[in-house]
């Protein structure tokens, strides 16, 4: 299950919560994103 993050409002927003649309139920915004988990660096040699 993908949790998204509305841009505008910061709300967390369920895949279940916005159904077949893409839009913010909290305050209508059609950006959303996915956080990212935490980035690991590699070293090049």
């Amino acid at each position: 299950m993908a949790k998204y993050t509305c841009f505008l409002c910061n709300h967390g927003v369920s895949q279940e919560l916005m159904g077949k649309r893409v839009r913010c139920p909290y305050c209508g915004s059609k950006i959303l994103y996915k956080p990212r988990t935490a980035s690991t660096k590699v070293k090049a040699v």
